[in-house]
């Protein structure tokens, strides 16, 4: 079949095909989108938040301390001084000071003396008690009753602040602003984007923070045992620098995957281990052999050709350019081949090469000049004549 444009319409549309596909890995970015290597989102810059409602819980006045499972009350009496005292006097041997933690049932056991139940009173109510509890045990009842450790009631303050911690409530009422300078204090680049946020009984109460800590009318928040406190920063130039940071750095990780996985497959290619579509060229080329279909496009009649090198200009035939194809509607009968000749000894019918598309297991060759088969077949029979001549030599 010669190769003519309306031929090669023909020749390209009687055997569909389909370019191999390089790996997805090729087609991905550095954002990796739907592999399996861990993405977060672009960062985007944060918009300025507006101002905070303020919303604070119901005032309160200041209220005794009451005493709660797991304080330490200290107790001091005086030196013994006397035999009876010695005897009878509390905590003679400890010299005169010890310390109680209120156990989980409310009460405190003191030698000689028994358990006092002292949880939920105020610390007057507590020596009252104590002292009645001493008098029903004939002992002395003078003593001094005070808390070394507070440990019943507290208040956890976290967020942007110094220290994030547990704050104990003490015979001092503790306030919020006080809560959080203690905890070290409002940490963020710019106060003004902070609010507190005091969370009581599921209920969510909040200031912005330069306003807490101005000299203004707002008054002072007291705190109740199981308060948290929260300092949040709504916008954080730090924090956004972070996620542009964490953004970059896997980025580079995720590239380092793709370089990798890309390397793979290149060394799989390189040894041969790839499945892959070839073409065979031969005949009269500069360089003979199997040549690899490209990934993802179509290669043509001249691609190969000119890959191998080209027709040789000495013993190249370039109106004898055959591409050999295997019929694609192959019965019972013998293998039905087509042969497409090209005659590019007029150059511009190279044109048709570029557009004449190749299959999986295309033959291409190249035929010789006529000069060169009479040239090879001189040089075959040349030889033989010489070794006939010899023969007759030695024979006369």
């Amino acid at each position: 079949m010669p190769v003519t444009s309306q031929n090669v319409l023909l020749a390209n549309a009687m055997t569909p095909y389909k370019p191999r596909s390089l790996p997805s890995v090729f087609d991905q970015t550095a954002t990796l989108q739907g592999s399996a290597v861990p993405q977060i989102s672009a960062y985007k810059p944060q918009a300025k938040p507006g101002a905070v409602a303020t919303k604070l819980p119901p005032l309160e006045q200041p209220k005794s301390y009451r005493i709660g499972v797991g304080d330490v009350v200290l107790l001091a009496t005086p030196n013994a001084d006397s035999a009876v005292n010695e005897i009878n006097g509390l905590l003679a041997a400890q010299n005169a000071r010890q310390g109680y933690t209120v156990q989980d049932d409310g009460a405190i056991a003191i030698p000689t003396v028994g358990r006092v139940n002292i949880a939920g009173m105020t610390l007057q109510e507590a020596q009252s008690a104590l002292f009645q509890k001493l008098v029903a045990s004939q002992i002395d009842p003078t003593f001094n009753l005070e808390i070394r450790e507070f440990n019943s009631q507290r208040v956890s303050v976290g967020g942007a602040v110094g220290s994030p911690q547990l704050e104990p409530i003490t015979l001092t009422p503790l306030y919020l602003d006080e809560a959080i300078t203690a905890a070290g204090g409002i940490q963020a680049d710019d106060s003004s984007y902070a609010t507190v946020r005091l969370y009581r009984d599921g209920k969510a109460y909040q200031i912005a923070a330069d306003r807490l800590f101005a000299k203004n009318d707002i008054p002072k928040v007291l705190l109740q045992n199981g308060d948290r406190v929260f300092v949040d920063t709504e916008y954080s130039v730090a924090l956004a620098e972070g996620y542009m940071q964490q953004e970059l750095t896997l980025a580079a990780f995720q590239r380092s995957v793709l370089d990798e996985q890309r390397g793979i497959f290149q060394t799989r290619l390189s040894m041969d281990a790839v499945d892959r579509d070839y073409v065979y060229v031969f005949g009269e080329v500069k360089n003979q052999g199997r040549w690899p279909l490209p990934f993802d496009r179509y290669a043509s009649l001249a691609d190969a050709m000119f890959e191998q090198g080209g027709i040789s200009p000495v013993t190249g035939n370039p109106s004898r350019i055959y591409l050999l194809r295997k019929s694609p509607l192959q019965g019972a009968g013998p293998m039905e081949i087509t042969a497409w000749s090209l005659d590019a000894k007029n150059t511009a019918n190279l044109l048709l090469a570029t557009e004449l598309q190749l299959r999986p297991n295309d033959i291409v060759f190249v035929a010789a000049q006529p000069v060169t088969n009479w040239n090879r077949l001189i040089s075959q029979v040349l030889p033989s004549i010489s070794i006939l001549g010899s023969a007759n030599g030695i024979l006369n």
